[in-house]
């Protein structure tokens, strides 16, 4: 777990599924849809964690795994607001309130490939194969256009300057970019 932020919540990682589960567990997404392989099993894989929020009882949060990559991000992280948390499942990542765990949300890029707190700028940024998305105090604060025709690497952050690479597909080169991390609006890299 990553407490970057402050969080009105705790939560502990589970090794695998408990044999006596609390009497209220949330399975994120319920099902599965078509286009990500539709398993049987939602829970096969899935990232099971104990949570505990600010105000109330425990809850088991089971967290669907999107792919076995060991390198995609696979863990929880605190967000910028206290009562939210982030959990990532083999680059599934999910977005759940603790105080109302009914209230969550999944990012659409499939995969994730990157989580990365931005604590001086209250944002976590979900890196995906083309784009980046930031997340803030009130949800999504912002999400850059394209910036790679497939993979993103964040090489490093400045001030207000996000920096990183992507592979164009015209010129076969991995082009440098960088961004505004208070608008995700492209900087000229040239200066």
């Amino acid at each position: 777990m990553n407490p970057c932020f402050t969080q009105s919540w705790s939560a502990e990682i589970l090794p695998r599924r408990p044999l006596i589960a609390p009497a209220v567990q949330f399975i994120y997404p319920q099902t599965l849809a078509e286009d990500d392989g539709a398993r049987e099993d939602a829970t096969a894989g899935a990232l099971e964690v104990m949570v505990k929020p600010g105000e109330g009882g425990v809850f088991l949060a089971t967290f669907a795994r999107g792919f076995a990559e060991p390198t995609l991000p696979h863990g929880v992280w605190a967000c910028p607001h206290p009562d939210w948390l982030c959990a990532a499942a083999g680059g599934y990542v999910y977005m759940i309130d603790t105080k109302k765990p009914q209230d969550w949300r999944q990012i659409s890029y499939r995969p994730v490939v990157d989580v990365r707190p931005v604590v001086s700028h209250g944002l976590l940024l979900l890196t995906g194969f083309r784009t980046v998305l930031a997340w803030g105090q009130g949800g999504i604060a912002w999400e850059s256009d394209k910036l790679s025709d497939e993979g993103l690497r964040i090489t490093g952050m400045s001030g207000d300057e996000l920096r990183g690479s992507g592979w164009d597909m015209r010129s076969d080169l991995e082009t440098a970019f960088a961004l505004d991390l208070r608008s995700g609006r492209a900087i000229d890299v040239s200066r």
